[in-house]
């Protein structure tokens, strides 16, 4: 007997995708609910579990063009086949684990009998090895845009490697690239595209934070971190602004009343923006554990369709990068994107007298069909205010 094993659906809209990586061989055992292969699609990109216990034997080739409801594979059961069926643990062989997982570890130099696994009968996930990680000062994976900063030391570029590789690399690109690729373009030919700038103290954001981040940790289970806040203050001044809140629609001008946000995540595979529903009724408890939610699921390639479609305005933070200034592209139909940046100590004109101040630039583009240049600034210069006075954002939420 054996069990079909298919390509999901993962979406109405979505019809194919690619099967990027198996993560096993034809004839290894599999266990029931264990990641098999990982399938992308010009969305997302996540892994597929075993419909059941089996021998497993492959019919569709990695990096092949797959349907939804298309057999990949075949998992043929014995009667022995729970007997030689492999049960992950912590203590696995790497062959047994994702690819991720075997990626990471062997790169880190982890013991992975020392992960503590919280997967399927105790199998090692990519996300127990980055929490194991994180908690040893390292942070390999993705990071959410809104997170602070993280060093990563570059690795060192000697005549040696230089000389060991190839002058050209082909490879085709990924659904999740190409889509990627297409938006930008198409936001570039389809918008009237403008920026606008400004810069904000960080002086009051950084005190409050520092002053009750020990007391917001313990009580919420979250940290405190900056995103909140400009989720807060660009609700604030969407209200204030509500030209920023709208799209075009062929003739028609789409007015929205509702304030889904997009947050920009940067991942392994490309820059996806899953959206925090109703951003303006959550305090900033549950917008950081949105936030941190949406990080884990980037981190382990769970984001579903939902939760990247349906945002209104979208906020990207190229700061973590170390990005001082910069134009960012429209989130097409959306009308407007706000981009945080670097925060650096700059000197400021206060009073008489210059001193220095955590500053951060601020950048607004829009679609000029849509917004005029004057509510363009306006909405600006809310989300500067809302910023550098963060108490009204805690008394209200």
């Amino acid at each position: 007997m054996s069990i079909e094993v298919k390509i999901p659906a993962v979406g109405e809209s979505i019809t194919s995708g690619v099967l990027s990586a198996w993560h096993k061989r034809s004839g290894d055992p599999v266990s029931d609910g264990e990641a098999l292969f990982t399938l992308e699609t010009d969305k997302i990109s996540t892994e597929v579990p075993a419909p059941g216990s089996g021998k497993l034997e492959i019919k569709v080739d990695a990096g092949q063009e797959v349907k939804i409801g298309q057999v990949v594979a075949l998992l043929e059961q014995t009667v022995d086949a729970s007997a030689r069926s492999v049960t992950p643990s912590a203590t696995d062989q790497p062959s047994s684990l994702p690819p991720s997982v075997r990626r990471i570890a062997e790169e880190e130099k982890v013991n992975l009998a020392d992960v503590t696994g919280t997967g399927k009968r105790g199998q090692v996930t990519k996300s127990d090895l980055v929490q194991y990680l994180e908690s040893k000062g390292a942070a390999p994976g993705v990071r959410m845009e809104s997170d602070a900063p993280k060093q990563n030391a570059p690795i060192p570029v000697t005549p040696a490697l230089i000389a060991s590789m190839e002058r050209t690399t082909r490879r085709k690109m990924t659904p999740l690239r190409k889509k990627i690729a297409g938006q930008l373009v198409l936001a570039q030919q389809n918008a009237a595209m403008l920026t606008t700038f400004n810069e904000c103290d960080m002086s009051a954001v950084m005190k409050l934070r520092s002053q009750y981040q020990e007391t917001f940790q313990k009580r919420h289970g979250v940290k405190l971190g900056f995103m909140s806040f400009f989720l807060k203050a660009a609700v604030e001044a969407l209200i204030e602004v509500p030209s920023v809140n709208a799209r075009i629609d062929g003739d028609d001008l789409i007015e929205n009343h509702y304030y889904d946000i997009g947050v920009a995540v940067g991942t392994e595979r490309g820059l996806v923006v899953p959206v925090v529903r109703d951003a303006d009724k959550k305090n900033f408890a549950e917008l950081e554990k949105e936030v941190a939610s949406y990080a884990k699921k980037a981190r382990d390639g769970k984001l579903q369709l939902d939760d990247l479609t349906g945002g209104v305005f979208t906020i990207t933070n190229g700061g973590i990068y170390g990005s001082l200034l910069s134009t960012p592209i429209l989130n097409p139909p959306q009308s407007g994107i706000l981009g945080m940046h670097k925060i650096q100590n700059r000197p400021v004109v206060i009073g008489d007298q210059i001193v220095g101040r955590p500053m951060m630039y601020l950048a607004l583009s829009y679609d000029h069909r849509v917004v005029d240049g004057k509510e363009a600034v306006t909405f600006l210069v809310r989300v500067k205010e809302c910023v550098e006075d963060p108490t009204r954002l805690l008394l209200q939420g």
